[in-house]
């Protein structure tokens, strides 16, 4: 394992499926990578597995419960303001309403051909390839 994975702070982020639409949200204005668009998450808190971390923020951030699937990939890349390793797994919701944005602008569930039409931090950009190579082999 290289330098970069081992201090990078990780995050656990969904890849929530809805009616075979993805969720993705818009990250607050004010805060680093402000209006791009992200899956939801967040960091890792000292004692959880990146399973019990993606609920809890779920919940925290957006009032979502989700059912976690599968692991799906890791991306990691290097900020000026830190190294992330974002550990994306596969999940789904019973609901496409979200009942809580307390920390994104809004949120869209959008099909997979349209994943491209929106900007990602650059942690993000690997794990929306692989999403649009996956739903182009199907």
């Amino acid at each position: 394992m290289n330098e970069t994975k081992k201090t990078a702070k990780q995050v656990a982020a969904a890849v929530i499926l809805y009616n075979g639409k993805i969720l993705i949200a818009q990250r607050k204005r004010g805060k680093d990578l402000a209006l791009y668009w992200e899956f939801p998450g967040g960091k890792l808190e000292k004692g959880e597995t990146l399973e019990q971390c993606l609920k809890r923020e779920l919940l925290e951030e957006m009032g979502l419960p989700i059912e976690i699937d599968k692991f799906f990939m890791q991306s990691v890349y290097e900020y000026e303001f830190g190294s992330f390793a974002i550990n994306a797994f596969w999940a789904h919701s019973k609901t496409d309403k979200i009942p809580l944005l307390s920390a994104h602008e809004q949120y869209k569930w959008v099909l997979p051909q349209e994943m491209s039409n929106y900007k990602y931090p650059p942690a993000d950009a690997p794990i929306v390839e692989q999403l649009i190579k996956f739903y182009n082999q199907k």
